[in-house]
């Protein structure tokens, strides 16, 4: 058993806490996490355990020194934790994000004991991956989301793995994308209550709009905010500025169009809004990298 192993293994027997019998419980065999560890497509980042902890009354953790990070989702009720630098109550919805290194204790409410998700994760890119949670402290609301549950219960497929390798690679590789869509997730939580982008109403305004003009005053009214607040928040949650964002759904509309109809370009530049044919012929080189009429030919080809 390596290190990693170990400390989980004392931590959760010292926890004085049974384990519910509808609760679940993974911890990857030595040889897997070996194998994990070294293998190209899952060495940077890899589970060496995971579980649920249904209305878990009494549950309680202290790790004074653990090596690995934890990713902690509270599915429903409360608990708290508590770290060096403070005391933070674990609410439905919240995560716990703790890297590797830090001492630390949680324990379920007495009242509303929570129902928890979590897993145990290393990797040469572990670090990373925790810092791009982006979290500034050390419990941060994502909101009552299925499809995390769903990543959860992914993991847990690895019970009825046996010692398939490849299960366990892809395993890793889900454990990826449910970080960094966890990642997305408090991005879109945390920049201002009340206040905050619905992206999903955004979208769904552009692509009403797809065919025609939109300007910035149009989606920051939508979204109620002024302009200048409206561009920093949803460059912060999407990586690029709103109007940039339109064009390239645009641009994404247009290579639908070009892949599954034979209308001439100067007709495809018209339903995506663009009146002059050369123009648009000219951006969409720009986001796509080559002109409407090389991306016809090489689909076709």
């Amino acid at each position: 058993m390596n290190t990693a192993d170990s400390a989980l293994h004392t931590a959760d027997i010292t926890s004085g806490w049974p384990l519910p019998p509808s609760g679940i419980r993974i911890q990857i065999p030595q040889p897997l996490t070996k194998l994990l560890s070294e293998h190209a497509l899952s060495r940077d980042l890899y589970p060496l355990a995971a579980g649920f902890y249904p209305r878990a009354i009494g549950h309680t953790m202290r790790r004074r020194n653990h090596p690995d990070n934890l990713l902690g989702y509270c599915a429903e009720g409360a608990g708290t934790l508590y770290t060096d630098s403070g005391r933070w109550p674990v609410e439905a919805g919240d995560v716990m994000v703790l890297p590797a290194g830090i001492s630390h204790h949680y324990t379920a409410d007495s009242v509303k004991p929570w129902s928890l998700y979590w897993v145990h994760y290393q990797g040469v890119l572990a670090d990373e991956y925790t810092r791009f949670l982006n979290v500034a402290e050390a419990v941060a609301s994502i909101g009552v989301q299925p499809r995390v549950i769903a990543d959860f219960e992914a993991l847990f497929a690895l019970r009825n793995a046996g010692g398939n390798e490849r299960v366990f690679v892809h395993a890793a590789c889900q454990l990826k994308a449910m970080l960094t869509d966890v990642a997305n997730l408090i991005a879109a939580h945390s920049y201002g209550r009340g206040t905050r982008i619905d992206i999903d109403q955004i979208q769904q305004l552009m692509h009403r709009r797809i065919d025609r003009e939109l300007d910035l005053a149009d989606l920051a009214q939508a979204a109620n905010l002024s302009k200048f607040h409206f561009v920093r928040k949803f460059k912060q949650l999407t990586g690029h500025a709103p109007i940039q964002h339109f064009i390239h759904l645009k641009m994404q509309h247009a290579c639908q169009l070009l892949d599954t109809t034979h209308e001439p370009i100067k007709r495809i530049a018209s339903n995506v809004g663009y009146d002059d044919p050369h123009y648009f012929s000219r951006l969409f080189k720009r986001v796509i990298g080559v002109s409407p009429q090389q991306y016809r030919q090489h689909r076709v080809a």
